[in-house]
């Protein structure tokens, strides 16, 4: 098995070594070719920050230009009208609409003049809050979401990062009052090369990379008729953030960074106080062809910033291997040395044992009525020489061996064990999935939302195996209502997280953000979960119940249970929990690491090291297999048999370390400001943390589950 297991472990090292990052992305995916001038449609999504867990539609904003409603010419949009979006585009907060920007492969607009944006005080109280808290603007063409190109120090390479800023801070050295400046114009470079095929025969491009370089252009910069800047390469002042207080007689007082039109007096703080501040939105287009970028890689400029890191991915692997090793290492000796010698020696004991009582019955039954027992059969303070050698073979069953007739005695709260199983077994699959279609490229940055869309499909469709596990040990431990059962696992886990995200929705709902998830979504994923999900768990626990039946157990349990003696300080249940999922966390902390940077420092990026990893979570099944093996064989020898529960939590007692890692991250990584984003947070890191505790803790059980009925199967017991 050890074999086994290092070769599978050796192969997907060897896999990741050949396709690190290439791996996740599928050549000649929809891949979309563009004729000579024809019209490439712009769309807009959202906003969102490093800082804050609350996103914003685009459209939504309030110093944004407002669709107008037109027909797009050569496509079949509106402008403003809503896309299709998938369930995961939905949840993770998209909001694609289309645009009134034009584009036109191939042809270059020096300069567009978008609209005219009037917004009021509390309009720009609002700007400045999204300004100051660094919100970036996200914007697609052709599935490609527009960047921000940055180069590196030595101008070797180039990189994307996602999204480009609304505006920008500056804080005055002489004063150290902070003025906020808005990006009114876009300039749009769209990078493309010939189609390949009959396409490019027929001249059509394909864009292999859309950039966004936004700029503040103050109203003090002059205009031409149509509203575009005359130089736009020269900008005299920046457009800033604020209404100066009408102090003159001057019916139309001037300032240089905005135009305002007051409506009496007015304070720049004084939300009741009317005024309006006018922005100019225009925007160019240039059109550059760059055959170095081939189409399937045109997501790698994203990930360039990002390759320093496989060199840790690497350390990561091998300190898991590491540990994995000194843990396969042990197991090894206690599966080969202790208690194989254990059992031989408790089997040839009770040999022995019966040997030496079918000769002290033959030696009774032999003698003659009229004989005498002699001076060793006597009971007068001498032990009969058999019953001495009787004691002297049976003198070894010490330890987990006294066990034998109570660690198979059903435990308490059975009925709750059985449930928490089959959720872990479920999520088991889900992960499962993901990780190995993600590694395969099946899901990549390019399927948008594909990742929380097939994860909800997989855990829905893994109701089965749900519904079959938990049956199992439910009737292993003598269940007889697997109906009821089957209604606890398909309520229980889904239901507590249902309920959780519903309650996290009003306070996102009460922020008008785009991270809230719509009404009708929310009835969607009941509707999945009550109609479809609930009738395959209930179709699972069938057949496990009824079809395949209970795990036999290699001994009987007796009627009485034996006492328990008093335990060592690191046996006990919190004790074992919390060093025993130590060494997992220490498994995981590397690449938990960029996970975390990912999901919550840096949004405007992708987590793309699938392939690292999958060996990591290999590498993690097998040490949290082994960690609870070690730690309940050790509970065993101290002759506690209440190990069902304490399998379970000693399995997924690193998602404990991983929460308090979660606490430790907030407080000294991220700049999360509000109350509600805070929130997020850690309702979302918490239930992250009961996901990986589900999972883990049943690998934990069934591994320990297995360890047990292998080596109480293989004694032999009267």
């Amino acid at each position: 098995m050890a074999w086994t297991v290092r070769n599978s472990v050796v192969g997907l090292v060897s896999f990741a070594l050949v396709c690190p990052v290439a791996g996740f992305y599928i050549p000649g995916w929809s891949i979309k070719s563009y004729k000579q001038k024809q019209q490439i449609p712009l769309m807009v999504n959202k906003v969102y920050s490093d800082n804050t867990q609350l996103q914003y539609a685009y459209y939504d904003l309030p110093f944004v230009c407002p669709p107008t409603g037109q027909h797009k010419t050569g496509t079949r949009l509106l402008s403003g009208q809503s896309i299709s979006l998938n369930l995961g585009e939905v949840l993770r907060g998209d909001r694609i609409m289309a645009s009134d920007i034009e584009l036109a492969m191939n042809k270059d607009k020096p300069c567009n003049f978008l609209c005219n944006r009037k917004m009021s005080r509390s309009d720009l109280r609002r700007t400045k809050e999204l300004v100051r808290d660094g919100y970036v603007a996200e914007w697609i063409v052709d599935n490609l979401p527009g960047a921000t190109s940055f180069v590196t120090v030595d101008k070797t390479k180039k990189y994307y990062a996602a999204g480009f800023k609304l505006g920008y801070m500056e804080v005055a050295p002489s004063t150290g009052k902070a003025h906020y400046y808005l990006y009114n114009h876009h300039t749009i470079v769209i990078r493309y090369r010939s189609a390949a095929g009959h396409a490019g025969e027929r001249g059509e491009k394909i864009i292999v990379g859309f950039e966004v370089y936004p700029k503040s252009i103050g109203s003090g910069s002059r205009r031409d008729s149509q509203g575009c800047p005359v130089d736009l390469q020269n900008v005299d002042s920046a457009f800033g953030l604020h209404m100066a207080t009408n102090k003159t007689a001057d019916p139309a007082p001037r300032y240089a960074d905005s135009s305002y039109e007051p409506v009496g007096d007015d304070h720049e703080d004084d939300d009741s106080a009317n005024g309006t501040i006018n922005i100019p939105y225009t925007y160019s287009v240039y059109f550059r062809e760059d055959n170095a970028i081939e189409w399937a890689h045109r997501w790698d400029l994203y990930f360039v910033n990002q390759e320093e890191g496989s060199r840790i991915h690497w350390l990561a692997i091998v300190n898991s291997l590491i540990i994995c090793g000194l843990l396969t290492g042990i197991v090894m000796i206690i599966l080969a040395k202790t208690i194989r010698s254990d059992i031989k020696g408790y089997n040839d004991s009770l040999v022995e044992d019966g040997k030496l009582r079918l000769k002290r019955k033959r030696r009774s039954g032999n003698r003659s009525p009229n004989e005498k027992p002699g001076l060793l059969d006597q009971g007068d303070g001498v032990k009969d020489a058999d019953a001495s050698s009787d004691d002297e073979a049976l003198e070894d069953v010490t330890g987990w061996k006294l066990l034998h007739a109570d660690v198979f005695r059903t435990p308490r709260f059975g009925n709750l064990l059985a449930p928490l199983v089959g959720s872990g077994m479920q999520l088991m699959f889900m992960a499962v999935g993901l990780v190995l279609l993600s590694a395969l490229g099946v899901l990549n940055p390019s399927f948008r939302g594909g990742f929380i869309s097939v994860g909800v499909g997989l855990f829905i469709f893994a109701g089965l195996f749900s519904g079959y596990f938990s049956a199992r040990v439910f009737r292993s431990f003598e269940g007889k209502d697997y109906r009821f059962n089957a209604l606890v696992t398909a309520l229980l886990f889904p239901g507590l997280a249902f309920g959780l995200v519903f309650v996290l929705n009003l306070f996102v709902w009460a922020q008008a953000s785009s991270t809230a998830i719509p009404f009708g979504t929310l009835i969607a994923i009941m509707l999945l979960w009550l109609c479809i999900q609930v009738p395959l768990v209930l179709a699972g626990s069938y057949y496990g119940y009824e079809k395949a039946g209970a795990w036999e157990h290699p001994t009987r349990t007796a009627s009485i249970a034996r006492q328990v003696p008093q335990q060592a300080w690191y046996i006990k249940s919190m004790q074992s929990i919390l060093l025993a999922g130590l060494i997992p966390f220490a498994v995981i902390f590397i690449e938990l690491l960029f996970v975390f940077q990912s999901m919550w420092q840096d949004k405007s990026g992708y987590y793309y090291m699938f392939g690292f990893l999958a060996v990591v979570s290999v590498i993690l099944a097998v040490t949290v297999a082994e960690v609870t093996v070690v730690t309940i064989y050790i509970q065993l020898c101290s002759e506690n048999y209440n190990w069902w529960w304490q399998s379970f939590f000693v399995g997924g007692g690193s998602a404990l370390w991983v929460f308090a890692y979660s606490i430790w991250y907030y407080f000294f990584k991220l700049h999360i400001a509000g109350v509600v984003s805070s929130m997020l947070f850690f309702s979302y890191s918490f239930m992250a943390c009961c996901v990986y505790g589900l999972l883990t803790g049943t690998i934990g059980f069934l591994s320990a589950y297995a360890f047990i009925r292998r080596i109480y199967g293989a004694i032999k017991v009267d």
